[in-house]
């Protein structure tokens, strides 16, 4: 069986990094910073080529330079930086910058959208007079737009993801609970290279490989941001698979994200052992066509809340407005979102976003449906946007699978 734990990827490139380097520099020049200090994970693996604890300092202009504190020795292994030094206590990191260049009082971009709050008061403290700054919206945004390089990985994802479904389709049975049909995808995905780990930037938010659901047992809601929840196995993480037992004509939503070398695709398949309920057919059909429109607006200049303004008037017009997106109250205001290093990207394709998409910007369109008492329906798929338009990365077979 074909592994890509160790693919070509494995190590991120210097000339990458250098291109993402002189763009965060120039967007810190523009923004008036003097400099930022980088230190949430998938941040710092993007900038730096690792993710080991360490604190990353881009200066407006000149040299970056990598502190770290654990593990040292993977650090050099791991990232092509130059100035690369072991910090043994944050009181070092004060001194360090201004050795690094940083002026006494000058503006400092820190990741202000995830930095504990307590954190961020030990750094005004011990960083003064230094002015303290948000610099996550550059960061993500810069983020939001793929290179060659990382669409390489993005693409292979979504191959190896294809493989996934292949094997959960072929353990598919009647009476087969929820969590077991998972830990049939878990196991497929992690023998093709899956990191074990889906990053998520929002606060609370935690996915381990996605949702695998059945039935009415799909349309439980939760706190996870997203149409689907689940009743998972317990209060404490109360979401994705459960104890249900899968039963004929029900569909069973598989919707997982392949994550190989720090990269993500998302996709949802809908199975079902025998036809399901025609309401629920049709319902899919509407998903593939909103789907479909959907991806035919991703263009560059294009408004991230427009397409879910679109969404939106498309299932009202069919009648099918309070299931969109979740029933009633829980529905979530989104169609889609950013996808990349993290399951939650910019942009967001929510109600009321202004943010543009740009060539090289990767989405995952989700339209669903969510019917209580019977379930959900609806489809997902990854794409990057292009100057001609999307090239969708997951692969075909969007209809109902009925086995």
């Amino acid at each position: 069986m074909k592994s890509l734990t160790l693919a070509q990827s494995y190590f991120t490139p210097q000339s990458e990094l250098e291109t993402r380097l002189s763009k965060l520099q120039q967007a810190l020049s523009r923004q008036g910073l003097d400099g930022a200090l980088i230190m949430e994970a998938s941040d710092l693996y993007y900038f730096s080529g690792t993710a080991q604890q360490a604190f990353l300092f881009v200066p407006a202009a000149g040299s970056p330079v990598l502190w770290v504190k654990k593990s040292f020795s993977r650090v050099q292994e791991e990232s092509p930086l130059a100035d690369i030094r072991p910090l043994r206590s944050l009181r070092e990191l004060p001194a360090g910058l201004r050795e690094a260049g940083f002026p006494a009082g000058g503006r400092l971009g820190l990741e202000l959208d995830v930095l504990p709050a307590l954190q961020y008061l030990r750094f005004q403290e011990s960083l003064a007079p230094a002015v303290l700054a948000d610099v996550s919206e550059i960061v993500r945004r810069l983020r939001m737009v793929k290179s060659p390089f990382e669409l390489v990985i993005m693409r292979r994802a979504a191959l190896l993801a294809a493989e996934v479904l292949d094997e959960v389709k072929a353990a598919l049975r009647p009476g087969l609970m929820e969590v077991e049909l998972a830990a049939v995808l878990e196991a497929a995905a992690r023998r093709r290279g899956h990191q074990g780990t889906v990053r998520m930037r929002g606060f609370n938010q935690v996915l381990h490989f996605g949702h695998v659901l059945a039935g009415a047992s799909a349309t439980v809601p939760s706190a996870m941001e997203s149409p689907t929840g689940g009743r998972g196995l317990n209060p404490a993480v109360p979401h994705g698979a459960g104890y249900h037992r899968i039963a004929p004509h029900e569909p069973v939503l598989v919707d997982f994200v392949m994550a190989v070398d720090g990269y993500l695709v998302d996709q949802t398949r809908i199975l079902s052992l025998g036809q399901p309920a025609p309401e629920l057919a049709q319902a899919h059909q509407l998903a593939l066509e909103i789907e479909a429109q959907l991806a035919a607006a991703l263009r560059p200049g294009q408004l991230a809340g427009e397409l879910f303004s679109l969404a939106e008037r498309l299932a009202a017009e069919a009648g099918l407005l309070n299931h969109f997106m979740g029933f009633g109250p829980d529905r979530v205001p989104f169609v889609g979102h950013g996808i990349g290093l993290e399951l939650d990207e910019l942009p967001p394709l929510a109600k009321g976003v202004n943010l543009a998409l740009e060539a090289g910007t990767t989405l995952a369109l989700e339209p669903k449906f969510n019917f209580p008492g019977q379930g959900v329906v609806g489809v997902e798929d990854t794409f990057v946007v292009t100057e001609n338009g999307a090239e969708v990365l997951t692969q075909p077979e969007r209809g109902i699978i009925v086995l």
